[in-house]
């Protein structure tokens, strides 16, 4: 049996699973009240990803001018390795496209090597290190940016 996921923008009800995710994935994970605060952000995009009802993983953007930014991006461990995340990020970046970006940057830490395995495969390439970026353990972060393409936004308008 095939599961379904469903993109659809992050909602007040899946919060408090998300903030639950959040603590599963990072030392320092957002708090219910850090991932509400964004519904009302103008320049925020977050994404849920649903298997049913039930959100496993999520991403959040910020888009301002022509960049994107990925803040972050979260599944729930028992659903990793099953195209969520990739669901994730082609959503985010075709929302990002639609907003007019021209690009989506990143930070990675270089020792999250699933991640940048997935960030290849959708063509983001390391164009930058931050050093110290991350606490708990301490270590550099990769900068990685992919460049999104403008077709499906034109389409949208094409008679």
């Amino acid at each position: 049996m095939t599961e379904t996921i469903t993109i659809v923008p992050m909602m007040r009800e899946h919060t408090e699973a998300l903030a639950r995710i959040e603590q599963e994935c990072f030392s320092h994970p957002w708090t219910q009240e850090n991932l509400i605060e964004e519904l009302d952000n103008r320049t925020a995009r977050f994404f849920t990803a649903l298997s049913g009802d039930t959100p496993v993983g999520y991403i959040g953007t910020f888009v301002a001018a022509d960049s994107c930014y990925l803040s972050n991006i979260a599944v729930r461990s028992d659903h990793r390795r099953r195209g969520v995340g990739k669901a994730l990020l082609m959503k985010a970046s075709e929302q990002a496209a639609r907003e007019g970006a021209a690009s989506i940057s990143l930070e990675v830490r270089p020792s999250n090597a699933p991640a940048i395995a997935l960030y290849a495969s959708l063509d983001f390439e390391e164009v930058g290190l931050r050093r110290r970026f991350y606490r708990d353990p301490p270590e550099d972060a990769l900068i990685m940016t992919r460049t999104l393409t403008q077709d499906h936004s034109r389409k949208e308008h094409e008679p």
